[in-house]
């Protein structure tokens, strides 16, 4: 009996201290949230639009009349450059004890010739990002560049669904079919929450913007909901999980960023990607953080932030930390040794597609095809530019030479020319250069590229097409631009739309805003000063006209005439007999055992001038006077004069006619 009281009371002693010795660590571990909730800091690395350029680039988007010189602009971006930083900063907070998120805002494929691989059944840039632990990546609009069918096999190449333990797909407005892979496979999901070490709940949720849907190029069977309320419902969820910071990843541009925070409540940060914005201080809108780092991996994003639990303020102290928001991937950063070699091993796998392509006239991304001491740049937007000059000319004298076949016209939407021609210290211009300027979409033909598409157009139709090129430059986005070969042609912007029809936001056209036309009737390049090598085309002509185009801006000619019922194109054979818009591929042409690509016309181009270590003619460092704005007074203008004529003269005839009575 003494031994179970004593037992009892050393058993009771024990508890005593092991409860005083567990409340006291309850208490240390309470203190030390207490402590970190006062502040909680954390940086989130953020990436956008990187577009397939797996190696570093010549980027040449800033451009000023002046930046003519060789070899002023140095190579950027890189994945293993990208690592390498990452690699970096990682290791560095680690060291302090900050923790780091890491995230894409969508277009990790598209615009370079490496997503080519992806019709192969390669998923490098993915892959990729996951081995650089990106935390979320969120889908773009052209992740459907080659359709959804192929987005949900590169996802798969990829490692999802499994790979949402790694990195996080996000598509939060995106609702695939019930029955489709893409939502039967779970291979995107709508939100995310991260939870950080210091007990802070972060939600993130998605959005493909309003432009960035209206400019992917296979939908499918895809629906993407209203931003705004998929937004409001995507916070609620995310809060109601307690969610103590929203952050949106989004492919929407700068401007619809700024439109979300103003709209929707309850966003901390924008970390968003689709208009190439290099924002190198952080937009704040109604308390809402946007950030953005441009495209092609020139920039890896920094936000360094901390957080107060106490009063949920959520501060940017990059400026404190001596941490610029943009860090600049130049030679200045070195390669990381890992990823340089996943890359090589795609880099041969690219080699090998392109020789296969090529029945190997070329066998290497690197290799010089041309010579310039100028770059050909794609600047300003909504204008006649040096390279959008280069690419048509290119469509309608290779397409030419391939068919023997006489080309009248070429063109051209500005979303399709992806980079500016940048040559290398030495003048040099390689494939991987020239190709990248026009890589997007991929044929009927299962190869990459969009392929030529060659109709004939009345005289008539010809002028109505360049009607529609004034509206779309006057209502639409700045790829929406169509740059022209074999013509020229005056316009008068105010022209372009007589009135809007009030509430439903639709123009009525007045189709007289092109004043003159003129066809060019030579060879080769369309000179600038020599009146006798053009003739004039009357808006009511006949006659046709050999058109050459690439299968994305054709394929826009339906939803023309559905928006514009007044304008009507009918497309025909040589002979003159109709072909249906809807039989795009019975529109393409031959060439090596496959369609003729609009790539295959550039690259071909400029290796015209690289015979004999030639260069590309000085005519390409200007414009060419092709599209003309001019200032007249506007059909709007005049039918009002009119009015007021009629009006006064009116009132003129009444006040006579009453004195005289």
């Amino acid at each position: 009996m003494l031994k179970r009281i004593s037992y009892g009371k050393s058993f009771i002693t024990v508890l005593i201290i092991f409860l005083a010795a567990a409340f006291f660590l309850f208490s240390l571990t309470f203190e030390l949230k207490a402590e970190q909730g006062e502040e909680i800091n954390f940086t989130i690395l953020h990436t956008n639009d990187e577009h397939s350029a797996l190696i570093p680039h010549f980027a040449g988007d800033s451009y000023s009349a002046s930046d003519n010189q060789e070899g002023t602009d140095s190579k950027l971006g890189g994945f293993a450059r990208l690592a390498a930083q990452i690699k970096a900063i990682r290791a560095r907070k680690e060291a302090q004890g900050e923790e780091l998120l890491v995230l894409n805002a969508g277009d990790f494929i598209g615009g370079s010739i490496f997503s080519w691989l992806n019709t192969r059944g390669y998923a490098p840039e993915l892959k990729i990002l996951q081995q650089l632990e990106y935390d979320i990546a969120v889908i773009g609009n052209h992740e459907f560049d080659y359709g959804p069918d192929l987005l949900a096999d590169y996802l798969k190449e990829a490692g999802y669904p499994a790979a949402h333990e790694q990195t996080k797909i996000l598509a939060s407005n995106l609702e695939a079919p019930v029955d489709h892979v893409l939502s039967t496979d779970n291979l995107y999901q709508d939100t995310h929450i991260i939870e950080l070490e210091a007990g802070l709940k972060i939600g993130f949720f998605s959005l493909i913007g309003k432009d960035a849907v209206d400019v992917i190029a296979e939908k499918g069977d895809m629906k993407f909901l209203d931003q705004h309320q998929t937004a409001r419902n995507k916070i609620a969820e995310l809060k109601e999980k307690d969610a103590e910071l929203i952050i949106a990843i989004t492919h929407s541009g700068v401007a619809e960023d700024r439109e979300l925070a103003k709209q929707v409540e309850g966003i901390d940060i924008i970390v968003g990607g689709h208009d190439h914005t290099a924002l190198f201080e952080p937009i704040i809108e109604e308390n809402t953080i946007i950030v953005q780092a441009d495209s092609y991996l020139k920039y890896l994003g920094q936000l360094n932030l901390a957080y107060y639990p106490d009063n949920q303020e959520l501060k940017i102290i990059n400026q404190e930390k001596n941490n610029e928001f943009l860090i600049t991937l130049d030679d200045g950063v070195e390669e990381d040794e890992e990823i340089a070699e996943v890359v090589s091993e795609y880099t041969a796998h690219l080699n090998e597609l392109i020789a296969e392509m090529t029945r190997n006239n070329y066998q290497d991304i690197e290799e010089i095809i041309s010579y310039s001491d100028f770059k050909l740049v794609n600047q300003p937007p909504r204008s006649e530019t040096p390279l959008g000059n280069f690419v048509t000319d290119a469509m309608r004298i290779i397409t030419e030479q391939s068919t023997d076949k006489k080309v009248d016209i070429a063109l051209i939407g500005s979303g399709n020319i992806r980079q500016p021609i940048v040559p290398d210290q030495e003048g040099g211009i390689s494939f991987y250069n020239l190709a990248n300027v026009v890589s997007l979409g991929e044929g009927y033909d299962g190869y990459p590229g969009y392929p030529i598409i060659s109709v004939y157009f009345t005289g008539e139709e010809v002028a109505h097409l360049l009607e529609v090129a004034v509206l779309l430059e006057e209502l639409m986005e700045p790829h929406y631009f169509l740059h022209f070969s074999g013509l020229r042609y005056d316009y008068n912007i105010d022209d372009a739309v007589l009135f809007k029809v009030p509430f439903l936001d639709i123009p009525i056209p007045t189709t007289r805003a092109v004043k003159n036309i003129e066809i060019f009737t030579g060879e080769g390049i369309q000179p600038l000063n020599d009146p006798e090598a053009y003739e004039t085309l009357e808006k009511n002509e006949e006659k046709l006209y050999h058109l050459v185009t690439d299968a994305y801006v054709f394929s826009f000619l339906p939803l023309v005439e559905e928006l514009l019922p007044h304008i009507e194109f009918e497309a025909k054979t040589e002979a003159g007999n109709p072909v249906s818009l809807a039989d795009t591929a019975d529109l393409t042409l031959a060439y090596q055992n496959r369609e003729l690509k609009v790539w295959d016309t550039v690259i071909n181009y400029a290796a015209i001038f690289g015979e004999d270590n030639a260069k590309i003619p000085d005519y390409y460092r200007d414009t060419s006077a092709r599209i003309n704005q001019i200032e007249a007074r506007s059909y709007s203008e005049l039918i009002i004069i009119a009015l007021s004529i009629i009006i006064v003269v009116s009132l003129a005839l009444f006040i006579y006619k009453k004195k005289k009575k």
